[in-house]
Order: C-alpha cells, then sequence, then structure tokens
C-alpha cells in the first residue's frame, strides 16, 4: 500500500524540516514546496492526501492557495490545514471560510499538529470511494448536496424521488443514502421501508433530510431503520460532518450490532407468535383470536387514517394483546360455565402478565400499554387501573373494539355466538360509555366497506 503524500508550504526552511521530520517518523511521504504559487502548481501535477500551508509569504498567501485548491474541481476534495504564527480569531475564522480542514497555531503545533494529520487521513482513506445515494425532487439541493459531498471526497449519485432511487440502489449499493422526506411517486418514509426490507440494501446507513422538523415523522423514520435526520436548511459541513460519522468504523460496528439485534428480534417474535399459538391450542374456542382482532384493528387505524407506523404497531400489539393469558390456569381459563369472582379476578391478571412479558424487550416498549390497557372502559370501570377517556392510550381503545367484536361472535364454553347483527347493536350501545365512540364509529364504516364481517 503506497504512503500518504503531503505537500507541506512554508517559505521557512527550519519549518518545511522539521515538519517533514516528524512525518516521516510515520511512513508518510513529504514535498516541499517554498512559497504558495510553487504550492499550486505542485497539486497540479501531483495527487496529495493532504496539504499543509503557512499563511503569510512571498506572492499569494496561504488563504489564497487554500481558496484555489477548493476552486478546482480536480483538487477540492484534497483537505488542507493551515499552519499560521497569527492566533487571532478573526484570522482562524478566515481559514476556515476557505475551506481549510484545521487551522492550527505554531505555538501549538508540537502537540496538535500530528494528531490533527493522522485524523484527516484516516477520514480521508474512510471516504476513498464512498458512494453517496442523493435523492430530493428539487435540483436546487441535489447541485447543493452533490458540490459539497465531492468537494469532501465522496463520490455522489442523484435521483429526483424515492421510485428512482431504489431502482438505482438495487443496481448499484450505495455507502451512504440521503433523501428528502416528500417527493412524488414515492416519498422518503416509503423508500426507507423498502430499503430496510431490501436484503442487500438494508444494512446502508439511510439520513433524512427534511423541511419540517415533525417529532412524529422523526420516530417513525427511526423506528423504520433510519440512522440520522437533518432538518433544512443545513449547512454542507454540518451534512459532510454526519456522513463521516455514520461511515466511521464504529457506526459499522454499530450497524452490524443492530443487523445482530434485528435477527434476534425475529426470532423473539417467532417464540412469542408460538406462545400466542400455545396458548390458543389450549383453547379450541379462540383459536385464531389473536389474528382476527389483529386484523381488525389494522382496519379500524386505517379508517381512522392512522400512519402506516400506528397500524404496523397497532398489528403487532393486537396479536400479543392476550399473551398474559399464559400465566392463567387452565382450570380458570378454561372453565365451562360463568367466572366467580375470585377466578373473574384472576382472569383480569392478564393484561398486567402480558404487560410484564414485554417489559424487559427494548423493542416492546410502545406497544406495551396498548397491551396492559385494552380493557378500560371510557366510563373507568375497566381494569387494570379503571383508565377513563382520554386517558386510555388510542391503540388499546381500538384493539378493545376488535376484541370485543370476536369475542362475542365465537362460541364459548359458556355461551353461544352472537350474530353479526347484535354484535353490532352491542358496540353502538356500548359506545355511549364503555367503548370509544370514534373507533366505534370507524368499526361500523369498516363493516359497512366489508363484503363480509371478517374480508
Amino acid at each position: 500500500m503506497l504512503n500518504p503524500q503531503v505537500l507541506v508550504v512554508d517559505d521557512s526552511k527550519t519549518i518545511r524540516t522539521i515538519i517533514s521530520a516528524e512525518l516521516k517518523k510515520h511512513s508518510i511521504d513529504v514535498t516541499e514546496a517554498v512559497n504558495a504559487n510553487q504550492g499550486l502548481a505542485c497539486t497540479r501535477r501531483k495527487h496529495f492526501d493532504l496539504v499543509i500551508t503557512d499563511v503569510t509569504m512571498p506572492g499569494i498567501d496561504g488563504y489564497q492557495l487554500c481558496t484555489e485548491i477548493k476552486n478546482n474541481p480536480d483538487t477540492q476534495s484534497t483537505p488542507v490545514i493551515i499552519l499560521s504564527s497569527n492566533d487571532k480569531h478573526e484570522e482562524i475564522e478566515k481559514g476556515f471560510e476557505v475551506g481549510a480542514a484545521a487551522y492550527i497555531t505554531k505555538s501549538r503545533a508540537r502537540q496538535e499538529l500530528v494528531p490533527y494529520i493522522k485524523e484527516i487521513l484516516d477520514r480521508a482513506k474512510l471516504l476513498l470511494d464512498k458512494l453517496v445515494l442523493v435523492v430530493d425532487d428539487s435540483k436546487y439541493i441535489l447541485s447543493v448536496v452533490e458540490s459539497g459531498l465531492t468537494a469532501a471526497g465522496f463520490k455522489v449519485i442523484t435521483a429526483s424521488n424515492g421510485y428512482e432511487a431504489f431502482k438505482i440502489a438495487s443496481e448499484i449499493v450505495p455507502h451512504l443514502i440521503l433523501s428528502d422526506v416528500t417527493m412524488p411517486i414515492m416519498d422518503g418514509i416509503k423508500f426507507c421501508e423498502k430499503v430496510q426490507n431490501h436484503p442487500s440494501l438494508s444494512h446502508v446507513p439511510f439520513v433524512i433530510m427534511s423541511s419540517g422538523s415533525d417529532r412524529r415523522t422523526m420516530r417513525e423514520l427511526l423506528h423504520k431503520g433510519a440512522s440520522a435526520f437533518l432538518v433544512k436548511p443545513f449547512n454542507i459541513d454540518q451534512l459532510v460532518i454526519t456522513a463521516e460519522k455514520l461511515l466511521s468504523d464504529h457506526f459499522q460496528i454499530i450497524l452490524q450490532q443492530r443487523e445482530i439485534f434485528k435477527k434476534e428480534r425475529t426470532l423473539l417474535m417467532g417464540s412469542i407468535t408460538s406462545l400466542i399459538q400455545a396458548l390458543e391450542a389450549r383453547d379450541s374456542y379462540t383459536r385464531g383470536h389473536s389474528d382476527t382482532v389483529s386484523n381488525l384493528s389494522v382496519k379500524i387505524a386505517e379508517k381512522m387514517s392512522l400512519s402506516e407506523f400506528d397500524q404496523e404497531r397497532i398489528e403487532f400489539a393486537a396479536k400479543l394483546h392476550d399473551l398474559g393469558k399464559i400465566g392463567i390456569r387452565d382450570d380458570i381459563l378454561l372453565k365451562n360455565g360463568p367466572l366467580d369472582n375470585e377466578e373473574f379476578a384472576k382472569i383480569k391478571e392478564h393484561p398486567v402478565l402480558g404487560a410484564d412479558i414485554l417489559c424487559p424487550i427494548p423493542s416492546m416498549e410502545d406497544i406495551i400499554p396498548a397491551v396492559l390497557h385494552h380493557h378500560e372502559k371510557m366510563n373507568g370501570s375497566g381494569y387494570p387501573h379503571g383508565l377513563s377517556g382520554n386517558e386510555i392510550p388510542l391503540w388499546a381503545k381500538i384493539i378493545s373494539i376488535a376484541d370485543v367484536y370476536d369475542a362475542l361472535t365465537t362460541d364459548r364454553p359458556y355461551k353461544k355466538a352472537f350474530s353479526h347483527e347484535s354484535t353490532m347493536q352491542f358496540i353502538k350501545e356500548k359506545s355511549v360509555d364503555e367503548l370509544c365512540p370514534e373507533c366505534a364509529r370507524a368499526f361500523q364504516a369498516v363493516m359497512r366497506d366489508d363484503d363480509s364481517p371478517l374480508s
């Protein structure tokens, strides 16, 4: 592997010699230039991984040299360190304004120069040949972001919407994706979801760019696998720093851990699903109950115009709503007749038992309230905590409607199934004081739309 190539530009032979000797200790090849004009000529003849320049020199100064390097498409990605005796704040600001990667005073060079050089060279090595896919329906945004990332050393390809970007990414897997949220044909949310569900793309860091700071959208996208969220307007330095961080070795390790977590979560879901199946196998009357409640709950959520994220999590919560019954004794759970007060008290423990089972699992945190409170009632007469009205989580209210419908329309050891019509009337009556009226209206609309109650 070739040694890093560094150009040192300073009119002081002593400074050049000291820097060169120090860099050679670290297997870095050094080229020396006595002034900025000579240094500029060097950059046009040969590629350098880094340029270190003084400010005050005969002819053009170090600021102008940095400007020329950054304005040349062939050298704009070359990092520049300004090394100066001047430690005034305005001079340091000027250095960063012309595009310097670092500004180091000569009084601090002994302590800071080599660590900065190593950091910048490591970062440049990290970015070498890294491909970034930028997706936005604004040509202006695409142009600005592409220019900034290219100047920082990235390779960039662009797309104007999620559909076009997904086609590109499926053929040429990028190292990083930057995507707007609101776009025609396919928006950033759907694009992120498709990327995360694609075996060859799910490991790619996905950064959302949005002009809105909607916390709900942020949470939804982070849940779907987005790695970071940038709110427009952002500056290019902020974008570059985010990109570098996401592509660092540390983040690659995090991504690997996330993949392991996703696999573990899949296995966990399989285990929980098996538990539910085992629970329902104990009682032939309730077999398929969780799936039916889940399907109905999603339809209600959709009718209420809840987001895809909400619908997905409600589907999940509804499948697990009776998980706690795994801890109820068979002689109570399967009793062929009415329960006495003591037995009913035991049955009423199942929401808490279910929540307790899910509590140690971080990815289940948002669905636990729905599992815990799906037997609460609007008038406060439900269990386990006697919540009322808006105290009851919306997801729990939705699941409650679906749960009541399937329970009443299914044969049980202690009762015959109600007809669809009588069950709908029951839900309508109970929506006055026990069931959520809004959820009940949505459920009634679902049933009017469907050809059959459970289609």
